[in-house]
């Protein structure tokens, strides 16, 4: 799939203390390149997310032992966990529509 944005790994992924400080609207995705239905839900999260300019998207690598994910208590991939100034307001888990995923952005 052309135009695959990669998953911050482990190395790169914020701390948990970093990403509850983060300002405004933020959209962490938790998953992986490889997994299937990450790759099926990238093109609805990039359609919601194109005209909602004042959201950060943060896709993080998951998997056994990552911190940020067992903190968020992520079990399936995708899961999408919307977060506003660091405190978490919504959450979906593999996204099959458009309409799900514009439904838990609320600005």
């Amino acid at each position: 799939m052309s135009g695959f944005k990669p998953y911050l790994s482990a190395i790169e992924a914020p701390s948990l203390a970093e990403v509850q400080a983060l300002p405004g609207l933020v959209l962490l995705e938790f998953g992986t390149e490889w997994c299937g239905h990450c790759r099926a839900a990238q093109p609805l999260i990039a359609q919601a997310l194109a005209d909602r300019p004042s959201w950060r998207h943060l896709k993080v690598e998951d998997g056994p032992g990552r911190a940020l994910g067992r903190h968020y208590r992520v079990r399936l991939w995708p899961t999408l966990v919307v977060l506003r100034d660091g405190q978490e307001v919504g959450r979906l888990v593999r996204p099959a529509t458009v309409q799900d995923v514009q439904a838990v952005l609320t600005d």
